[in-house]
């Protein structure tokens, strides 16, 4: 696959594992200068900055969940390229917690997911909404869950905090139109290790439930973000399924 992404400067959260890191080589491969977010391991972050193809990448400290970090990140990524033309909100975190189990939901459980999973992918885009409104025609993503639709997933929590994700794309959407896009790319369950305490074989038996009997691939939903950036020009405010068809009832 060929495309050009050239002279664009792509911010993405979490890009040191999983979605985020397929995410980030596949925008460099076509010539994004990315900026590869992550929370703590400064080591691994260089790593990925340094293997990425092409040149002119980053790696930029972005606790989601600390407003003097996003700050900081901005100020950095201002002085280093002026303007912000994809963002990519990958970063999160969950846990599992059996669905039924309402006990073990604890408040504290409940709030860490949503401030990290909501209120984190808010406010990157609030802190860097100037540098994306300096950009020519941006495009924001945010990465959903069809645990959102479904209500099944690691625990209730993450699926509404997933769900609270797609309003505030379609809310954001309406707000920073017709200069910037936003969409939301909600996989099903990602062959990564995202989810801390999943069962081994929990993958490959949802995988049998769903109608393409298969793991979705976190180059899958990189592909997928790739098609929002490049052919979706048309689109904001919606929603696109990576998931094998899990949503289907």
């Amino acid at each position: 696959m060929s495309f050009d992404l050239t002279g664009k400067t792509a911010v993405v959260t979490g890009a040191t594992s999983g979605i985020g890191l397929a995410t980030a080589r596949l925008l460099a491969s076509g010539g994004a200068r990315v900026v590869v977010g992550f929370h703590s391991d400064a080591a691994q972050a260089a790593r990925v900055a340094a293997e990425l193809p092409g040149s002119g990448h980053v790696a930029v400290p972005m606790a989601i969940d600390d407003a003097a970090s996003l700050a900081a990140a901005a100020a950095r990524i201002a002085d280093a390229f002026g303007s912000v033309d994809v963002l990519v909100n990958s970063a999160g975190r969950s846990t599992t917690v059996p669905t039924r189990d309402l006990a073990a939901l604890t408040d504290d459980i409940f709030d860490e997911i949503t401030k990290v999973n909501l209120r984190g992918p808010f406010a990157v885009i609030r802190t860097l909404l100037p540098l994306m409104q300096a950009a020519p025609a941006a495009v924001i993503i945010n990465i959903g869950s069809v645990a959102a639709l479904t209500g099944v997933g690691s625990n209730l929590a993450y699926c509404a905090a997933k769900a609270g994700v797609h309003a505030l794309t379609v809310a954001l959407a309406r707000i920073l139109a017709p200069g910037i896009r936003v969409v939301t790319v909600s996989p099903g369950a990602v062959d990564t290790g995202f989810v801390r305490g999943r069962a081994p074989g929990a993958l490959e038996k949802i995988a049998e439930g769903t109608p393409l009997k298969k793991i979705t691939s976190a180059d899958a939903v990189a592909d997928a973000v790739l098609a929002c950036v490049l052919h979706l020009t048309s689109s904001t405010g919606i929603e696109v399924r990576v998931d094998e068809g899990r949503h289907l009832p």
